[in-house]
């Protein structure tokens, strides 16, 4: 095979593949193989290495959160028929599995206030990339889709990075004061106009006026893709209140865990005209011929294990074990506990807000309602605020330098229902020398 490739050896196979930037080969230092039990130790004394989570705070977000998880979602979640069960091909096989996502569907659908959902995809961002593919497909005329500088900057390198090899053009509008520039918008949105994105809230936690957006979109002919927190959904507006033809999110605040960057869970729902282009798979409802109820993969033409020249999307599989989750947790909390939710991180982030205004009144760099999410103003470079502050033992934000050097000196500081009065005061107190 590498001669007909080519190729002298696996080794160069592999460096012609993966950049020189990116080749860490030689840079492990592993040690010789040894046994389990000095294995064990080895990784017990570098395990302690780690900060005890249980001394650092965190003020953490940006698309990846701390929640409260019930105790109940890991023992159902963890039951073996959820954990070992495989694809759901063969529906005589897999009526648990086909039932719980189904019951997901149904319940994303409901929290969304939209027609359809689909059985979850990777994460937010690819689920915003699939969404632009759909629009695409719907709208073949029109080769524009609107991102707003407003949106999460990880959201908008995958959207890229998906569409640069298409002749779907992503066009950028403004911000102004944390939320989309209308006027702005109304300029850029014309005939060619395929859709336009929205994130509610959006990255920096404004909360977005996503009835006027929709105007625009819709007026113009374009189709709205909505990106929206579910947790905000306990107080917000949901997306198919205002319009939206597609509202996708990230679904890790739904009983998902932190591990390594996020579990996380690609949510999916459009209106029921799009429902045949929807990516990924769908689970419907179906009787057999003695009338009894059972469940199936639906729609199985965007499939690539079923008339792949056909698919919709090169999506064929998703979170499964995520998506069971997220569905025990909404189910666990309800309408009410969501509420309640939402209501408690509003009121912690408005702690929050006072106490770092009360010392400075110009410290919040927007004045537009947030959810959560809020950006601080500091005095120095964010990200030596960062490293200093976690010297105290807070994982204080996220710095913004990285969207352009305006942002050098703004932290997106999270908070969530997790953090109490105690913990947010010190916090403040201690953020307030560097503002």
């Amino acid at each position: 095979m590498l001669l007909r490739m080519g190729a002298k050896s696996i080794d160069a196979l592999f460096h012609d593949q993966i950049p020189e930037a990116y080749d860490y080969s030689g840079q492990f230092h592993l040690p010789p193989p040894m046994s389990e039990p000095e294995l064990v130790r080895l990784m017990t004394r570098s395990s302690e290495q780690n900060i005890s989570s249980d001394r650092i705070v965190s003020f953490l977000g940006g698309g990846i959160y701390e929640h409260f998880i019930p105790a109940a979602v890991n023992a159902l979640a963890g039951r073996t028929e959820f954990v070992t069960s495989y694809t759901p091909y063969q529906p005589e096989a897999s009526q648990g599995t086909l039932q719980a996502f189904f019951e997901y569907q149904t319940l994303l659908a409901n929290l969304y206030s939209m027609d359809v959902s689909n059985a979850s995809l990777y994460d937010g961002a690819t689920a915003l990339a699939e969404a632009i593919f759909l629009v695409a497909t719907s709208k073949p005329s029109r080769r524009v889709v609107i991102l707003p500088e407003t949106l999460h900057a990880d959201y908008r390198q995958v959207a890229l990075t998906c569409t640069k090899h298409s002749d779907v053009k992503l066009v950028t509008v403004p911000l102004h004061d944390g939320t989309i520039d209308l006027a702005a918008l109304k300029q850029a949105t014309d005939s060619g106009t395929a859709a336009v994105v929205v994130q509610h809230p959006n990255y920096f936690g404004c909360l977005e006026e996503t009835w006027d957006i929709a105007e625009v979109a819709h007026a113009a002919g374009a189709m709205l893709i909505t990106v929206c927190d579910p947790l905000s959904l306990g107080l917000l507006a949901p997306p198919g209140e205002y319009g939206a033809d597609i509202a996708v999110g990230e679904g890790q605040p739904l009983g998902l865990r932190q591990w390594a960057g996020g579990e996380t869970l690609g949510l999916f729902t459009c209106k029921n005209d799009y429902m045949r282009k929807m990516p990924g798979r769908l689970v419907g409802c179906a009787r057999d011929r003695h009338g009894r109820e059972g469940y199936v993969l639906t729609l199985q033409t965007r499939e690539q294990h079923i008339r792949r020249d056909r698919a919709t999307s090169n999506i064929c599989t998703n979170h499964a074990h995520c998506a069971l989750r997220a569905a025990i947790y909404l189910c666990l909390m309800g309408p009410q506990g969501l509420s309640r939710v939402a209501r408690a991180c509003v009121r912690n982030l408005r702690r929050l807000r006072e106490a770092l205004q009360s010392v400075k009144q110009d410290s919040i760099a927007f004045s537009a309602p947030c959810f959560m999410e809020m950006v601080v103003k500091t005095a120095t470079p964010a990200g030596l605020v960062r490293d200093e502050m976690l010297k105290h033992n807070y994982l204080a934000g996220i710095p913004l330098g990285r969207l352009g050097a305006r942002y050098e000196n703004m932290l997106l500081v999270c908070v969530t229902e997790c953090r109490t009065d105690e913990e947010i005061d010190a916090f403040a107190a201690e953020l307030t020398r560097y503002l």
